[in-house]
């Protein structure tokens, strides 16, 4: 448990430090530059691509997969993610209006590419990102899941903040820091179950072990 809130803790102080470095001096310019790249033109088959699955990262597509997951006899999975979801997203509203980054549709609004309609609120974080990590975080550890669907999880998360850049509502930055805030709601909602899943492990590991010593 200790461990698990040290690495919030980190994750927390992280996408801070990412917020101050992008949003001033040679870290905004190189996000500036990082920017440009991936909000580059690369065909119309591209952008629908970003387009359609920019929205699994709105808050309404983890209450969705809630209600499925719901509805699978996984309420513990549903609860958890929607919960950590909700907090990711609370937590990026609250962060938009201390860092108060504007969009790059108004920073620059002659030379970025906005292909979908303009988002409330300043630029960073990126909501969608940390909102779809966090619920996918949180649920798959009472799924039980394996590597290979985790990275793909993660993946898809990735891709939902690549594609926040390449619509031009934000930064290579805003989504760093999304991410990782994610994770940290995530791990938040999960430290629970984990504790407990590690207490459990602990309390087999002695009953074996005494077992062991009886039969000696």
């Amino acid at each position: 448990m200790t461990t698990r809130i040290v690495r919030i803790a980190v994750l927390t102080a992280a996408a801070a430090g990412v917020g101050v470095l992008v949003t001033r001096g040679r870290g905004r310019a190189l996000d500036d530059e990082a920017f440009r790249l991936l909000n580059a033109n690369r065909g119309t088959v591209t952008d629908a691509v970003h387009a359609g699955i920019t929205e699994l990262g709105s808050i309404w597509a983890p209450a969705a997969a809630a209600a499925v997951l719901a509805a699978a006899g996984e309420r513990r999975a549903a609860a958890r993610g929607l919960a950590a979801a909700s907090t990711a997203w609370l937590v990026g509203q609250g962060v938009k209006k201390v860092f108060l980054r504007d969009r790059p549709y108004l920073a620059d609004v002659e030379r970025t590419r906005l292909l979908i309609g303009r988002p409330k609120g300043t630029s960073w974080p990126s909501s969608h990102p940390a909102v779809l990590l966090a619920f996918t975080t949180a649920a798959r550890r009472e799924l039980g899941i394996g590597p290979r669907a985790n990275a793909a999880l993660d993946a898809l998360a990735g891709a939902v903040g690549l594609s926040r850049v390449h619509l031009g509502v934000h930064y290579p930055g805003d989504v760093i820091g999304g991410l990782l805030l994610g994770r940290a709601a995530g791990e938040a909602w999960s430290a629970e179950r984990a504790g407990r899943d590690d207490a459990r492990a602990h309390v087999v590991r002695r009953t074996r072990a005494r077992s062991a010593s009886t039969r000696r």
